[in-house]
């Protein structure tokens, strides 16, 4: 291997994550609040490229937001998730912690539609960070924390917004590197690797497999997001593995034999994206004058043909079928399983070594470098340089646990449509750089991703769950969509008839669903009113309900009894719903307390089984006049079963003494709504059943009342 001089990379980019389990209170709460500090400096610091406010809001691809909602998202996401821990009571900007919450990445539920923002000036996003900062820093000093450190605790959920951060350091930059390079500013801060030269010869290297096991306890001492947790033993037959990254040298023969063009080396759903994107090439290579050049984050330069190729998971399925067509052997990506045989030869991870031992953490330079620089063993590159995709899709461990304040980070990608990338790259700091991180991505993505392949025995069929199996989902989609129960009619049924029968004669044009749950409620009112917004605060239950909407059924699976259970089909057709145009609805996960200004001009608000649910009741009942119509309806249904595990209890409604006397929330909800509205009819009970297994069963009986706005 030709040794290289390192240019490496300006070192107060890199840095090391904590350990949960060392020092004491006082220690950690500075190693966190220096960790917390050094992220938002360097994320600081990759947006001082963007060379004019033309660059902030230009979009790089239409699937993502401009990065002007990236620079405000992660500050964002701190306040948002203190505020759902009921860590802090004040919002800094609820304008926008509200526009600037969500809306990542292309699921259904996601709003990338331009017309519903406006965004704010940079000056003032900067202002708002700094205010973050500000109040982040005041809490982790005064934090209650206790070592280890744990999923339950304060400084958890810092950390959680850190490595929040970090992931989009790294997404951040993929978009900046498909900006206009008129739009940025190379400002030095951001390093390119100087070594170029011809691709060496990929070889293929046996590898022993053996019996594995996945996953990590629940008490590892690392930061870890909820896919990492829980255990899979996995057999892996002996396999080939390739020496290096596949370099751009070596991806120029596929491109060459006609790659993008010969349909029979890509999949199906490959060759439907290589047909609409017209791609031709890799995303990040550049023709010019019959030469090929190459994108880096902020400059373009001779293509280093040694250096490895950046490719999407589609491509780099196609160039395995081509490899294998031209080979007769039987190449293909490796699985998840097959990548860890492969990390084995490292015995080290992200916080324990004195220097990196491949081009990742920032360490060494802002972009790739050749192929053969770091070896590890008889590889190089098992980790660093570019992200390998696997042809393996993500799915839960057995053990999995929803975190409880951030329930959309894994659950929506277990979907089989989005696959694991393994080993980092050279921005991926933090959780992206640890020997356990789990992230995936949609197929047709484009990160700093590249690919080896394999010669081996493993089956090629991709591992498909069809059917629904987190429990609380499965559980209301058969509350909703599921067969009555001891003579009680489905609820959210019975409720927008309700809603129905109220509108009479009136205009029925906008209605909205909040907390919509897995959707009944919003496809039933979507029989009458021309639009209908659902939405939920659970980013779970709005997966369902979108994949309803688009494919009129789900599969899922509801417990009998211990392991057993029965699998069940939620079908529009047989609800009677096929004829109903769902396309009026539009699910979106929101925060129904700190909701986005384009809810409003609605006929009918439906809140469902909401208030005794929501952090903050009365915040929520004072503004909701604002979403309504003159004369529009509010309908909100409870059975005001008020839990300190959803409300403080200085916060309840009713159920309560005030002044001594007993308050309860009918008399609670007349008081408050009555500066705006008039209740226009008595209150109704409308009971419902929840099954939980074949032999236990929630009955409870909802409170419902109606009311009129002014």
């Amino acid at each position: 291997m030709t040794v290289l001089n390192f240019v490496t990379a300006d070192k107060t980019l890199s840095s090391r994550m904590p350990l949960l389990n060392t020092g004491t209170p006082e220690s950690k709460r500075q190693e966190i609040l220096n960790y917390f500090c050094q992220t938002y400096d360097v994320y600081d610091r990759l947006f001082e490229v963007l060379d004019s406010d033309e660059a902030w809001y230009m979009k790089a691809i239409s699937l993502r937001h401009p990065l002007i909602f990236y620079y405000g998202h992660t500050a964002t996401f701190f306040v948002n998730k203190l505020i759902a821990a009921r860590l802090i009571e004040n919002r800094i900007d609820p304008d926008i912690e509200a526009m600037m919450a969500i809306g990542v990445d292309e699921m259904s539920w996601d709003d990338l539609d331009d017309k519903n923002y406006d965004w704010p000036a940079v000056e003032a996003l900067q202002a708002y960070r700094q205010k973050v900062r500000a109040m982040v820093c005041e809490f982790i000093r005064g934090m209650p924390l206790e070592i280890p450190v744990q999923w339950d605790s304060a400084a958890w959920l810092i950390l959680m917004g850190i490595e929040h951060e970090r992931i989009h350091l790294e997404t951040s930059s993929v978009l900046i590197r498909q900006l206009p390079l008129s739009c940025l500013n190379n400002n030095g801060s951001w390093p390119v690797c100087n070594e170029t030269g011809a691709a060496p010869e990929n070889t293929l290297v046996a590898l022993n497999g053996g019996k594995l096991k996945l996953g990590k306890s629940y008490d590892d001492p690392l930061y870890g997001w909820d896919n990492e947790y829980g255990s899979q033993e996995v057999d892996v037959a002996p396999f080939k593995a390739s020496e290096y990254l596949v370099s751009n040298g070596e991806f120029l023969a596929f491109l060459n034999a006609g790659g993008y063009d010969t349909e029979r080396w890509w999949t199906d759903e490959g060759w439907a994206w290589a047909t609409f994107a017209k791609a031709r090439h890799p995303e990040f290579w550049v023709r010019k004058e019959d030469c090929w050049h190459y994108r880096t984050l902020l400059e373009e330069i001779d293509m280093p043909w040694n250096w490895p190729v950046d490719t999407n998971c589609h491509e780099a399925q196609a160039f395995c079928r081509w490899k294998s067509e031209v080979t007769g052997k039987s190449i293909q990506l490796p699985t998840e399983a097959e990548w860890y045989c492969l990390r084995g030869q490292i015995d080290t991870d992200l916080p324990y070594w004195e220097q990196a031992p491949g081009n990742i953490n920032l360490e060494y330079w802002s972009s790739a470098c050749p192929v053969d620089q770091f070896r590890n063993g008889n590889f190089c590159d098992i980790i660093g340089n570019v992200w390998q995709w696997t042809r393996t899709p993500i799915d839960a461990y057995e053990g999995f646990r929803v975190h409880p304040y951030y329930d959309d980070f894994s659950t929506p990608t277990f979907d089989s449509k989005h696959n694991l990338i393994k080993g980092g790259c050279w921005i991926s700091t933090g959780n992206y750089g640890i020997k356990d991180s789990r992230y995936a991505f949609r197929r047709h993505f484009f990160q700093h991703a590249g690919f080896r392949y394999v010669e081996s025995t493993a089956s090629d069929q991709e591992t498909i769950n069809p059917y629904e199996t987190d429990t609380l989902v499965s559980q209301y989609l058969e509350f909703h969509f599921g067969q009555e129960y001891f003579g009680v009619s489905n609820y959210p049924k019975r409720c927008a008839e309700l809603c129905h029968r109220l509108m009479g004669s009136r205009p029925m044009t906008r209605a909205l669903d909040l907390g919509c749950s897995v959707g009944r409620s919003s496809f039933e009112l979507a029989r009458w009113f021309q639009h209908v917004d659902g939405i939920d605060f659970s980013a779970r239950f709005i997966s369902a309900a979108a994949e309803l909407q688009k494919n009129g059924k789900i599969r899922y699976f509801t417990p009998t009894e211990g392991e057993l259970g029965e699998f069940k089909v939620a079908s529009l057709k047989v609800m009677g719903l096929d004829t109903t145009d769902v396309n009026r609805i539009l699910f979106t996960q929101g925060d129904a307390c700190n909701l986005k200004p384009k809810y409003c001009d609605y006929d009918l608000v439906f809140a469902g089984n909401l208030i005794d649910r929501l952090t903050e009741p009365l915040v929520f009942l004072g503004n909701i006049h604002e979403r309504i119509r003159p004369g529009g309806f509010l309908v909100l249904t409870s059975p005001y079963t008020w839990l300190e595990d959803y409300t403080h209890k200085d916060k309840w409604l009713g159920g309560i003494r005030e002044n001594g006397e007993a308050l309860d929330t009918y008399s609670a909800l007349k008081r408050v709504l009555s500066l705006h509205f008039e209740e226009v009819q008595p209150p109704v009970d409308i009971p419902f059943v929840i099954r939980e297994t074949a032999r236990k069963y929630q009955h409870t009986v909802a409170h419902c009342t109606v009311w009129r706005c002014r």
